[in-house]
């Protein structure tokens, strides 16, 4: 790596009488990705908040490259105080600028908002692409990432993960989605118990190494444990203490038991986790859900919008359902259908019989900032909760939940995102339910926190339906995947996300048609109005046609164009030889890979519309 842009070193932080972290050297260099790994709680939007200036430590060194300009994208942006996204967007640039609204204009665009748009009233996954464009047109040196797929849909998350592989400066990011650190990371820093591990490769190495640094503790504790039954021994055969060639000794002794309580209280933090289970009390029967060309709409201002169009489905006892898609294209809608919240214009929706439903929304409405955890979980007073039918001590349950007594009168409203989101999840999973409807809830969970309820799921009896935009999450839970295809009809394909991706790229190859399948238009023949109209339904414009064409010509030579300048940018010795030429062929790349995106979409909308106009003359 070259040398260091920004540095902690022996960096302590207390909170009160606790120490949050001490001694922690932590260094980011241009051209490494950092992923910044630890427990909800363990501070890493703190330390994250340390090396951009925002928070002094107690003591150590933090020490930033003064040439260089830092981003930062906090957890839950603030964008009040601006009229519009383009004030937001501009607000990190020097007024003096001439291309400052011109930039920002490009970025809010490539993230698909508009900059005339008012900063109320936005989404989650709007407010995040705002932030992302404010960041990105500042063009720092050094970013740094909290939680920064939060509320994006997969395909604006697979866009930040090329953006920032071809960024040339340092990148620090906290995130719980562990495919966008594997796509991204090339360091890990682990913060726990306070400190710091380092490993100088990606997140698809983390698992393995975090074993072996615990197999080593365990190693050390033991050790431990026999050094100290020896001093021990020696203590209770009666020497005295007190005397001052035994003082220093005695010394050792306390040393070892207060290091032995540090390990084991590693040890204990290792072992804890969210105690998450589901029952399924009442078992529900074989059909749950049975679509038949159901079909719903919105009206925009271009006129009137499918969402579902022609949608048949059968969901039966046990399925595992994965709904994906981007913002908007309907998934809520869809689950709203299937629950009977909306109707549909035309189609018919069957339920089946003895179904109990927990629900996790998205908005997480359930719950109200100005009531504390206890009355959440209670609202009708006492300290039992009910949990799947049976009572439970409030604290107790809580503690499933890793909340700690003293949290227990804390408002909703001062908790953290994570924290928020165990709270709802304590909600859910209290009901009895033989049909659990998850909306986002991998949304700010920590990694441990993601992967027992990964547990919890499969060891779940009733049917689930899981909208995710966590790539690792819908693998390892859900056995199909439900899809749009951008005109409101849905695909569904056996298997995770995995199967779903081989599909998908199959079903593309087989329908995208060769340039000498592409057919001129027939000229025009007399013939009566309804003839002509028929023919123009029937089939694509003669501009459209030829479109087709030259995209099929594009998508024939971009891929062939990336991958060259993929082979020129692996070239480790070019940048050092050749900087400009270096950045020309990153900008070049990113920008390829852009259009090819594009491109792609714009082919498929074409092959859609062709197939709809077929299928309705037919």
């Amino acid at each position: 790596m070259p040398p260091p842009i920004a540095q902690l070193r022996a960096a302590k932080l207390s909170l009160g009488l606790r120490p949050l972290f001490q001694g922690v050297d932590l260094s980011i260099s241009k051209g490494e990705r950092a992923a910044l790994i630890g427990r909800n709680g363990a501070g890493k939007s703190t330390l994250m908040k340390v090396v951009v200036g925002q928070i002094d430590i107690d003591s150590g060194e933090r020490w930033a490259d003064p040439k260089i300009t830092t981003g930062y994208l906090a957890q839950d942006p603030d964008l009040s105080g601006f009229e519009t996204l383009r004030d937001y967007a501009c607000a990190d640039l020097p007024s003096a600028d001439s291309d400052r609204s011109f930039r920002a204009e490009a970025e809010l665009s490539a993230l698909g908002l508009d900059p005339n748009r008012s900063t109320q009233g936005l989404s989650g996954g709007e407010t995040r692409r705002a932030a992302l464009a404010r960041l990105f047109a500042s063009d720092p040196d050094l970013l740094l990432l909290d939680e920064p797929t939060n509320h994006l849909d997969i395909a604006a998350i697979e866009d930040l993960e090329t953006r920032l592989n071809a960024f040339r400066g340092g990148v620090l990011i906290v995130s719980h989605d562990r495919k966008f650190l594997e796509n991204t990371s090339n360091t890990i820093f682990w913060l726990r118990q306070g400190k710091v591990f380092t490993l100088n490769r990606g997140y698809g190495h983390f698992e393995d190494w975090a074993a072996q640094v615990e197999a080593e503790e365990e190693k050390a504790l033991a050790k431990l444990e026999l050094r100290l039954a020896q001093e021990e021994h020696w203590l209770q055969r009666g020497v005295t203490a007190r005397r001052s060639r035994n003082e220093g000794r005695r010394h050792r002794l306390l040393a070892l038991r207060q290091e032995r309580r540090q390990k084991l209280s590693m040890k204990r933090e290792r072992q804890q986790g969210a105690v998450l289970a589901v029952d399924d009390e009442q078992i529900s029967g074989k059909l749950i859900f049975d679509a038949e060309r159901v079909y719903k709409s919105f009206q925009t201002t271009q006129g009137e919008k499918p969402i579902v169009r022609d949608f048949s489905i059968k969901v039966q006892r046990g399925d595992r359902l994965g709904i994906v898609g981007p913002n908007g294209a309907g998934k809520s809608t869809l689950i709203d259908l299937l629950l009977g919240n909306q109707s549909p214009e035309s189609g018919r929706i069957r339920r089946g019989a003895k179904i109990e439903l927990a629900y996790l929304d998205q908005r997480r409405s359930t719950l109200k900032p100005d009531v504390d955890i206890w009355d959440t979980l209670c609202p009708l007073g006492g300290d039992q909760v009910m949990v799947r039918g049976r009572p439970r001590h409030v604290a107790a349950y809580a503690r499933d939940f890793l909340f700690g007594h003293e949290q227990l009168r804390q408002p909703v409203g001062s908790l953290s995102g994570g924290e928020r989101n165990r709270l709802t999840l304590a909600l859910a999973l209290a009901r009895p339910s033989n049909l659990l409807i998850l909306d986002e809830p991998t949304n700010d969970l920590d990694m441990d926190t993601l992967d027992l309820l990964e547990d919890m799921l499969a060891a779940y009896d009733g049917t689930l339906i899981l909208v995710s935009h966590d790539r690792s999450f819908l693998e390892g839970v859900v056995t199909s995947i439900l899809w749009p295809d951008g005109l409101g009809h849905w695909r569904e394909t056996p298997g995770g996300w995995d199967d779903y991706l081989r599909e998908r790229a199959a079903i593309l190859a087989q329908t995208r048609p060769r340039s000498s399948d592409v057919s001129a238009p027939a000229a025009p023949t007399s013939g009566t109005p309804s003839v002509l109209q028929n023919l123009a339904r029937s089939k694509l414009s003669y501009k459209e046609e030829r479109r087709l064409v030259e995209l099929d010509a594009l998508l024939t030579r971009l891929p062939k164009d990336i991958a060259g300048l993929e082979s020129r940018l692996a070239d480790p010795g070019l940048y050092a030889r050749d900087p400009k030429s270096f950045e020309t062929a990153s900008k070049s790349l990113d920008q390829a890979r852009r259009l090819l995106d594009a491109l792609e979409t714009e082919w498929l909308e074409l092959e859609e519309k062709r197939a709809a106009l077929s299928a309705s003359s037919g």
